[in-house]
């Protein structure tokens, strides 16, 4: 177990215990609620096996605490909002089909607003920060949502300082996380300020999550997107896989497409949102990932082998990519 925590826990239910609330209301994101849970209930479980004392307890409030339906039409069991008694440890809002409606409600908003005061920090996941934001939480801080969402954030919170990449954000004592599953990341981290790196690992191991993710949320959701366009360019990608280590120019791109080099161009961008060359670095980084974590290729091999050419080259592309160097990311994720 750690040190002393520079915040004494609340007492709850006879011993010293964080209290962990979940803001739910109807149509909230179903992960945004259980994935949080889930990696406190762990942390619990991870504690109690060493024979320690849990140390949250977790409760998710709803207005009216009769229980919502969330957006995947799974409803779960909520309290009412609290009022008076304890102040809880973590505040989290979850985020939502529903936040806009949430965002809407003046008791709600209200309630947040206060309840963020009492508070020892305060967490969003996904579009829960628009909840946040309305309450004024966010006013003057750096902030994150879903990738999706960044630019309407700003917009209807010009005073969001609103960062657009990170998987979560820290602010003091105010958290926001990017999209869905972002908020079991954020949820580690909590758990690793708490608890220590030790136990927030366990808890990731056990998740079989990583504990740290590698890179931004825009990575993955241009990953994603490059996927999108398996039925037009799936062969080809299939084909680039197998020949990074040539030398991949947009003639031979288009002429193994069988378009001209101007056509090519313009409909690969169309279907995957990445020009060819920026597709090109990001396969050639993930197949060095691969090999980094899974071999003990020296660097300057996995390299030539990948197709970057040299160390340095391949260095400038992980940074670009995953805001770590080749060998950071081995001496983290090798296996």
């Amino acid at each position: 177990m750690p040190k002393s925590p520079r915040f004494p826990p609340t007492t709850v239910r006879g011993h010293s215990a964080r209290l962990v609330e979940v803001l739910a209301y109807p149509s909230v994101q179903l992960l945004d609620v259980t994935g949080p849970l889930q990696v406190f209930v762990c942390a619990n479980d991870h504690v109690a096996q060493a024979g320690g004392m849990p140390p949250y307890v977790l409760r998710v409030v709803a207005k009216g605490g009769q229980g919502v339906t969330t957006s995947a039409g799974v409803g779960i069991t909520t309290s009412p909002l609290p009022r008076t008694g304890t102040a809880p440890d973590t505040l989290i809002v979850a985020g939502g089909p529903g936040v806009d409606a949430a965002a809407a409600d003046t008791v709600l908003v209200d309630w947040v607003r206060q309840r963020t005061r009492k508070a020892r920090r305060v967490a969003s996941v996904c579009t829960g920060a628009f909840l946040l934001a309305a309450s004024g939480a966010l006013d003057g801080r750096r902030a994150v949502t879903h990738w999706s969402y960044c630019a309407e954030l700003a917009r209807r919170f010009p005073a969001v300082r609103v960062e657009s990449d990170p998987i979560f954000v820290r602010d003091g004592s105010v958290w926001t996380s990017a999209g869905v599953t972002a908020g079991i990341d954020l949820a580690l981290a909590l758990v690793e300020e708490d608890l220590g790196r030790t136990a927030a690992l366990a808890v990731a191991r056990y998740l079989v999550v990583f504990l740290k993710r590698p890179g931004g949320q825009a990575q993955f959701s241009e990953a994603l997107s490059m996927q999108s366009a398996e039925d037009e360019f799936g062969a080809l990608h299939e084909w680039i896989n197998k020949h990074l280590s040539d030398d991949l120019s947009l003639a031979m791109l288009a002429d193994q497409a069988g378009m001209s080099e101007r056509s090519f161009s313009r409909h690969y961008a169309e279907a995957t949102g990445v020009t060819p060359a920026r597709a090109i670095e990001r396969l050639r980084v993930e197949a060095a990932r691969r090999l980094l974590s899974e071999s003990r290729l020296p660097v300057k091999r996995i390299s030539q082998r990948c197709g970057f050419g040299s160390e340095e080259t391949m260095r400038r592309s992980f940074l670009r990519v995953l805001s770590a160097t080749p060998t950071d990311y081995r001496a983290r994720f090798s296996s």
